[in-house]
């Protein structure tokens, strides 16, 4: 079974409507799938709305746990704290953060006003992470993201090094925008064994820390 929390449909620059992206999931075995779509703040609720009734829809008739999220991008640092807790109001149930990946312009001090927000479940891509950033997000218990996503893969080794040193809980998510993104077992295995990880942890990054991120979303709702 697939765990994969971080995807985009045509609610943002995806290619795949919501509903097939979770039926293209499906087919490739996943067992938890979340649509977080890149928003703006005048969007939000439009955005979360349209996303819950989909996942519904698909949680009805397939075999699959479909969840409506939201992937904070290019907000300003001092706003994200807001407009996640806005998100989570809204009914998003996963909130991502876009990091500092190190092929886009993202503003300095958003990996440190995500992992510092409550309301926050996964930094994503979150580039040249510092040591004191991993630290951070164990104990406020955000997730850190290894990802399929090209160029933004690039710090995954760095990533997966400080975060194991510092205890953090690491996902492996696709990012996937089109069904070429979406993951398979196989590509997974690979990709958290190129990132540097052991054999153990790798088990954890694909079984146990998404089972663990699943129950914590589970109690809230």
């Amino acid at each position: 079974m697939i765990y994969d929390f971080h995807t985009h449909t045509t609610l943002s620059d995806g290619d795949l409507t919501p509903l097939e992206i979770i039926r293209r999931a499906s087919v490739n075995r996943y067992r938890v799938i979340a649509l977080t779509d890149h928003i703006g703040v005048a969007s939000l609720g439009q955005v979360i709305e349209r996303l819950k009734e989909d996942c519904a829809l698909a949680e009805k008739h397939w075999n699959i746990l479909a969840l409506p999220g939201v992937e904070l991008t290019h907000v300003p640092t001092r706003s994200i704290n807001e407009v996640a807790r806005k998100a989570k109001q809204l009914g998003a149930r996963i909130v991502l953060v876009h990091g500092e990946t190190i092929v886009e312009p993202v503003e300095k001090g958003t990996n440190l006003a995500a992992l510092q927000c409550p309301y926050v479940d996964i930094l994503a891509h979150p580039g040249l992470l510092t040591s004191e950033e991993a630290t951070l997000a164990a104990q406020n218990g955000v997730f850190l993201e290894i990802t399929a996503r090209r160029g933004h893969c690039l710090t995954n080794g760095h990533v997966a090094r400080l975060a194991t040193k510092a205890g953090c809980k690491l996902l492996l998510n696709s990012d996937a925008h089109d069904e070429d993104d979406l993951l398979t077992s196989r590509l997974a295995h690979d990709i958290t064994v190129g990132a540097g990880l052991d054999v153990k942890t790798c088990q954890q990054v694909l079984r146990m820390n998404p089972h663990l991120l699943a129950e914590k979303i589970s109690s809230v709702f």
